[in-house]
């Protein structure tokens, strides 16, 4: 994976052997050789194995994710909304998540990020799902990771809003938006190396 400030901008899909972009447009504007990033990975694969046998095969310890849900703003009623179900603080990087509205699976609509790495060896992740929201409907995200004794469910359903302070649901909403509006910035910055083919003349001043 390639990330700008911690943010994903692509990724290499090993099955397919083929570049991913986070955003379509990033694509527009670079390009990336997606074999290049295979032999590097059969190399790091290669140097994993040996430090797995260095370490008598010793496993690392599982530990168990912290998981919020949350709209991705304001919600109201029978307009479109997002979830996100914000996976964080876990290893190893082995987790299944699946929505629930209702009870019953949801494979619709439903969309995630890759496994992002922090800064202290751990793992987050997002998932997401577009609903419309109404009074009848409840929503879950269940998630499964070896740190879990059983499946975790993270419930939401629909309730009258009132102005929020700072909280934790503020930040990792806010969070969950930044791995996809990066891309705007980002992708301006493509633009801008793109359309400058030509030196800026220089602007002089009087004599």
């Amino acid at each position: 994976m390639f990330d700008f400030d911690g943010d994903e901008i692509f990724h290499v899909d090993v099955d397919k052997k083929e570049t991913i972009w986070r955003l379509k447009e990033f694509g527009q504007f670079a390009s990336f050789e997606a074999q290049g990033a295979l032999a590097n990975i059969a190399v790091d694969k290669a140097n994993l194995d040996i430090m797995i046998k260095r370490s008598n095969h010793t496993p690392d310890s599982n530990v168990p994710p912290e998981v919020t849900v949350l709209s991705s703003g304001p919600v109201e009623l029978g307009e479109p909304n997002v979830l996100i179900c914000f996976i964080d603080k876990f290893s190893p990087p082995v987790v299944n998540v699946r929505w629930l509205k209702n009870g019953e699976p949801v494979t619709t609509g439903v969309s995630e990020t890759v496994f992002l790495p922090r800064k202290d060896q751990l793992f987050r992740k997002f998932h997401y799902l577009l609903f419309l929201p109404s009074n009848e409907d409840f929503y879950d995200c269940e998630v499964d990771h070896l740190g879990l004794d059983r499946p975790l469910l993270k419930h939401w359903e629909f309730e009258e809003q009132t102005p929020l302070p700072e909280t934790k649901e503020n930040v990792v909403c806010a969070l969950g938006l930044a791995v996809g509006l990066v891309g705007i910035v980002v992708g301006t910055i493509f633009i801008i190396k793109g359309t400058r083919k030509n030196p800026t003349a220089e602007r002089r001043g009087p004599l």
